[in-house]
């Protein structure tokens, strides 16, 4: 991986944890915390979407709409083990 896909992977992220962190209210992490939140719903995404055939293209707005679906999800999980 060069240092430019780093970089678009790293603002992908930031923009899915960003996201993701306005659509659960209440759940925002600082800059830092949503680039890690996007990336890990980058991954669990990538692992959940093909697991029951979804797909949803390529391309930078299919990246960033799939991690932020995966930071979403990682998100409630979040929200329900720590109001339990």
């Amino acid at each position: 991986m060069g240092i430019e896909s780093l970089i678009v992977f790293i603002i992908i992220g930031a923009i899915a944890g960003w996201l993701a962190g306005m659509i659960v209210k209440g759940f925002g992490f600082g800059l830092l915390g949503n680039i890690v939140v996007g990336i890990v719903g980058a991954f669990i995404a990538g692992f959940l979407f093909p697991a029951i055939g979804i797909s949803l293209g390529g391309g930078i707005l299919a990246a960033i709409i799939h991690a932020t679906i995966g930071a979403v999800i990682l998100l409630f999980i979040i929200k329900l083990v720590k109001s339990s």
